[in-house]
């Protein structure tokens, strides 16, 4: 596997290095993300799931697209299922997940309402990015046939016309569709095509037309047509038009959306970047780290450092915990096992364990 494949090159780096050489010196962040995932090794119910909501030692529920980011965020730094630490807190992870599949093919449960097609995006694109590293191969091949089971729903659910054709919303019946929601389906469809899934060209392309009717004069992105245009929405239109293929990576689209993200969020050097998305806080570090990073460049690698290690670093509300605690009622509503998921998820990107995090272009030039 590549990443032992790097770990193998460091090693011999490492006994090839002069004797009296210095070990790097850890980042903060690195330390960071460490804490974090012994927080939530400890906060794993024995089931393998990862609750939401309040109760993160015991209350609130397991909640599958909780459980898949805590999984995820594993997997971003490097870690594999069956191996070191958190082996078996990563398969025991993946196997709730799916207990948590219907047989329609969706992984939620109707106790999750609204929120169905959030779980179900989520959740698929957990078991694209894990499926190559399951040790076992019955239990990836098992994975395969839940993973066309999900990607079918997917296109089953997405709009298929009017104004809003080619994106999805709350509901397995396709009906409406809004860019939030559009952006986790399209994140894991790509994942899934990546481990040769099949996923129609025009399923693709209907989601772009989509995401560019999205598109306000400013260059940002709408939550939904004729709504506002917010950060969080236009940093997961930049993802998922990255994600769409090599027509799409570095698009005009993608480059005004960068420079309308970066017009609202200047970092300073004294002082907290001018954060305007504290509606939805985690889920817009999530998305924002994430398209910023696709684009990548130096217009926007240090602004990119500065911003992302700085705003995670200090929403620790202790740092001796290892967690990150809500800043939005949304954060607060999903639980600091959310918020840690994502804040791992966001600040392990430049690692490019998770195939997901992998730019369109590599070795991609543009970030040096």
């Amino acid at each position: 596997m590549v990443r032992r494949l790097l770990t193998a090159a460091a090693l011999v780096a490492a006994f090839a290095a002069p004797a009296r050489a210095e070990p790097r010196k850890r980042e903060a962040f690195e330390v960071a993300v460490d804490r974090a995932l012994e927080r939530l090794k400890e906060n794993q119910n024995p089931d393998g799931s990862w609750n939401s909501g309040a109760g993160f030692a015991g209350g609130g529920r397991r909640d599958p697209a909780v459980s898949a980011l805590c999984v995820m965020a594993f997997l971003s730094a490097g870690h594999v299922p069956g191996e070191g630490p958190y082996g078996e807190t990563i398969q025991r992870g993946v196997r709730f997940v799916c207990s948590q599949q219907q047989a329609n093919g969706v992984f939620s449960g109707p106790q999750f309402g609204m929120t169905v097609m959030y779980s179900h995006g989520i959740c698929t694109l957990m078991v694209a990015e894990v499926i190559g590293l399951m040790p076992d191969r019955a239990e990836a091949a098992e994975l395969r046939r839940r993973l066309e089971a999900g990607v079918k729903l997917i296109r089953y659910a997405q709009a298929k016309q009017g104004n809003t054709k080619g994106g999805w919303r709350y509901s397995i019946e396709p009906r409406d569709a809004d860019i939030s929601v559009t952006g986790w389906q399209v994140m894991a469809l790509r994942a899934a095509k990546n481990v040769g899934c099949d996923v129609p060209a025009t399923t693709i392309s209907d989601a772009v037309e989509y995401i560019k009717r999205s598109r306000s004069n400013d260059g940002g992105y709408k939550y939904v047509l004729g709504g506002p245009t917010t950060v969080p929405c236009t940093a997961a239109s930049i993802l998922s038009l990255e994600l769409a293929g090599k027509d799409y990576h570095g698009s005009r689209e993608s480059l005004e959306a960068a420079q309308y993200i970066v017009d609202r969020i200047a970092p300073r050097n004294q002082g907290p970047p001018n954060v305007r998305f504290t509606q939805h806080f985690f889920y817009g570090v999530y998305y924002t780290a994430q398209a910023m990073f696709q684009i990548g460049g130096k217009e926007y690698w240090p602004w990119y450092r500065t911003y992302l290690h700085w705003l995670l670093l200090q929403q620790h509300a202790q740092q001796a915990s290892g967690l990150w605690h809500g800043v939005s009622a949304d954060d607060h509503q999903a639980g600091v096992n959310y918020s840690t998921a994502m804040a791992v998820l966001a600040l392990t990107v430049e690692y490019r364990f998770l195939p997901i995090y992998q730019r369109g272009e590599e070795p991609d030039e543009r970030a040096k």
